[in-house]
C-alpha cells in the first residue's frame, strides 16, 4: 500500500483528472444530471429542503452533508441570508454555513437565487471535489485532510479561522506533532504558539504549502502507518517505523518554523 505523502501527491499533482474520474462513475453522473436539471426550478427555500436528492446534493457540495437532516435548522440560516453580520449564519462559528447561504442566496434574491453560476455548475465543481476528497479518505484519511487543507489554503487568512475548521486544526497540529489534548488548550493561546511556530501567508504560498503538506503527511503516517509491515513493526517495537519518510526528512521535520 502506498504511504500517505504519495498517495496524496498521486492526486494533487494532476487534480483535474483525478476530478474527471470522480465525475465519470455513475453515481455521481446521475446526481449531477438531476441536480442541474432541477436546481434552477427551485423558487423558494421550502421548495428547495422538500426536494431531499436537491437538498443533500447541495449540502454534500458544502461538505455539510452530516447536517442533511437539520432541516430546521438550514431553513433558519437561510431565510436570515447573510447581509445582517448579526444573521444566524454568520454568528456561527463553522463559517461553511455562511458560504452555502450565500450560494443559495433566498434573503437577498428571492426566487432568483438559483439562476446564478455559483448556485448550479459551481456546486457542482465542489460537490466533485468533495467526492474526490472522501473516496481519498476512505483508504487513508491522511489523504482527505491534505487535499482539504490544499483547497482551503488560499482563503486562510488568520489561525482563528484555522480553529474554527476542525479539520484544518487537525492538520497543524500533526504537522506541529501536538497531541490532541492540545486543542482543548485556550483559544489565544493556541493561535499564539500556532502564530510563533508558522507564518500564516506562507499557506497560500505554493511552495511553502508543498513542504507544509510534506511534513503532515510524512507525520500522518508516522501516526497512521499505511503498511501492514509498518504496522506489525510499531506492534513488536512500541513505535511505528517511518516507512517512505527518509533520514533526511525526519531531521527537517524537527524544524518546526515555516
Amino acid at each position: 500500500m502506498l504511504n500517505t505523502y504519495t498517495s496524496y501527491q498521486l492526486i494533487a499533482k494532476d487534480i483535474g483528472k483525478a476530478i474527471d474520474r470522480v465525475e465519470a462513475q455513475p453515481t455521481v453522473e446521475r446526481d449531477t444530471k438531476y441536480y442541474l436539471e432541477n436546481i434552477t426550478k427551485v423558487k423558494s427555500i421550502e421548495q428547495f429542503v422538500k426536494d431531499d436528492r436537491l437538498f443533500k446534493y447541495a449540502m454534500k457540495a458544502h461538505g455539510l452533508q452530516d447536517m442533511a437532516y437539520a432541516k430546521a435548522f438550514m431553513v433558519k440560516a437561510l431565510k436570515e441570508g447573510i447581509s445582517d453580520r448579526d444573521s444566524f449564519a454568520n454568528k456561527l462559528t463553522d463559517k461553511r454555513y455562511a458560504e452555502f447561504v450565500d450560494t443559495y442566496n433566498f434573503e437577498a434574491h428571492g426566487e432568483t437565487a438559483t439562476i446564478f453560476s455559483k448556485a448550479q455548475q459551481g456546486t457542482v465543481d465542489k460537490y466533485l471535489r468533495q467526492t474526490l476528497e472522501e473516496n481519498a479518505g476512505k483508504d487513508n484519511e491522511g489523504v482527505r485532510l491534505a487535499l482539504y487543507f490544499q483547497r482551503k489554503a488560499p482563503s486562510i487568512k488568520s489561525f482563528y479561522q484555522v480553529l474554527a475548521d476542525p479539520a484544518l486544526a487537525k492538520v497543524v497540529r500533526t504537522a506541529l506533532a501536538l497531541p490532541e489534548s492540545f486543542a482543548s488548550a485556550d483559544i489565544d493561546r493556541q493561535v499564539k504558539f500556532f502564530e510563533e511556530k508558522l507564518k500564516i501567508e506562507n499557506i497560500s504560498d505554493p511552495k511553502k504549502l508543498g513542504e507544509f503538506l510534506k511534513r503532515f503527511t510524512s507525520l500522518w503516517e508516522i501516526n497512521n502507518p499505511s503498511s501492514p509491515v509498518q504496522q506489525s513493526a510499531g506492534l513488536l517495537f512500541g513505535a511505528p517505523v517511518s516507512y517512505g519518510v527518509s533520514t533526511d526528512l525526519m531531521f527537517a521535520m524537527q524544524k518546526l518554523r515555516f
